[in-house]
């Protein structure tokens, strides 16, 4: 199981939004999914349709309890197919000052001792943080493996976030374990010009720590959570659905164990594939395919050059022989490849679509061909600009004679 935790000490960037939208996109593509909620004031829980206030058990009996871990799986909720929640209330609030007498290193271990008791009954769990550092924070980070950073496309946001980076690496190094931490620009209007600068100076700050991702403002997402349900379950074309469902395929292609295709297999001879994108307007543009597991410019060389207005893209690969899907991500968008007609559709939406399959076979008089593959299973996916598997997924051939 992924334990993945949800962190920011700065309230209103998105935290409990992520949680909850971030497990119904994972929960719809057949993952089962456990919501922690561990913010007093319990917004996952009524987020996902539960009323702290009508239920008899939450969190702080598996805190505060000296049996208190085995019974995590009797406190939890069903809140929709594949998706539970581990409920909150405002007497979590209280805990803290219950726990003062105990050892640090006993009551920061709580929670990790009471995943630890759900075996493999769920393949991720989030946990939803309070906007603060303090004890249950703690229990999350020394639960988690994995941290994710919500972060405002503000100046204050960017500034907080800083100060948090080191928070998180000091009590790392004080739990004793390595957690790998993202960041996720939310509250994104690209309408503006100081969102798109603001934008682009975290993308240049954190660097590879950043999602491609860009989750943007969306009302959707507010009415969602009225409803107690994830915005998929309620309003599958909006776009913060959109931005979930390429977040959680994100999010399932960087776990640390997961073993990507590789861009060069030792028993195949490597083939140089170039593809060039052209823009006008663009400031960043990566390329993101089943060739490397679908994280943007992993495995990829870059160069950048300019005719007249237009900027010119060129991205260098070396592949073994079979076919392979991409998408660019240009300015935290996915788009497809308008230059390149050949594509493939895939089942999202409502729209019927088609799946490549792995294959490979040789031209008699030339090199093998590049022909369909797709190292990824099929999942159902959302149709949208966000996702990186598109109605026409650009594919291409490389041959030997030519590298190209």
């Amino acid at each position: 199981m992924r334990v993945i935790a949800i962190v920011n000490q700065k309230g209103g960037c998105g935290k409990t939004t992520t949680a909850v939208n971030l497990a119904g996109a994972l929960a719809a593509d057949g993952n089962r999914v456990l919501v922690v909620d561990l913010d007093p004031q319990a917004h996952a829980t009524l987020a996902l349709g539960a009323d702290p206030e009508r239920i008899d058990e939450n969190l702080y009996e598996v805190f505060a309890d000296p049996d208190g871990p085995g019974r995590l799986p009797r406190i939890c909720i069903p809140a929709g197919s594949n998706l539970d929640v581990a409920p909150s209330g405002i007497v979590l609030s209280a805990l803290e000052q219950k726990l003062a007498s105990e050892p640090v290193e006993t009551r920061t271990a709580r929670l990790a001792q009471a995943l630890d008791t759900l075996g493999d009954r769920y393949d991720f769990a989030l946990i939803d943080c309070a906007p603060n550092v303090g004890l249950l924070t703690f229990n999350a980070l020394r639960a988690a493996r994995e941290v994710i950073v919500p972060l405002e496309t503000s100046f204050f946001a960017i500034h907080g976030v800083q100060k948090l980076l080191e928070t998180i690496a000091l009590l790392a190094e004080r739990i004793g374990h390595e957690l790998q931490v993202r960041i996720l620009p939310t509250l994104y209007d690209g309408r503006t010009r100081y969102a798109r600068q603001t934008l682009g100076e975290i993308r240049e700050m954190f660097k590879d720590l950043c999602f491609d991702t860009v989750i943007r403002q969306n009302v959707k997402l507010r009415e969602a959570a009225s409803r107690g349900r994830p915005i998929n379950a309620v309003a599958r074309s909006a776009n913060g659905a959109h931005d979930y469902a390429a977040l959680a395929i994100e999010v399932a292609a960087s776990a640390p164990d997961v073993a990507l295709q590789p861009l060069v297999t030792d028993d195949s001879p490597s083939r140089e594939v170039v593809v060039r994108f052209r823009d006008t307007r663009a400031t960043d543009v990566r390329i993101a395919g089943d060739f490397n597991g679908w994280v943007p410019d992993k495995g990829v060389r870059s160069l950048i050059e300019a005719e007249g207005e237009t900027r010119i893209w060129t991205k260098i690969l070396h592949l073994a022989p079979g076919r392979y899907q991409y998408r660019y991500v240009v300015d935290g968008e996915w788009r497809e490849d308008p230059d390149n007609p050949d594509g493939v559709a895939s089942q999202v939406g409502g729209r019927k679509i088609s799946k490549t399959s792995c294959t490979t076979s040789s031209r008699s008089r030339s090199a093998p061909r590049i022909l369909p593959a797709s190292a990824r299973p099929a999942r159902r996916r959302w149709r949208c600009r966000s996702s990186p598997f598109p109605s026409r997924a650009a594919t291409w051939c490389a041959r030997r004679s030519h590298g190209t």
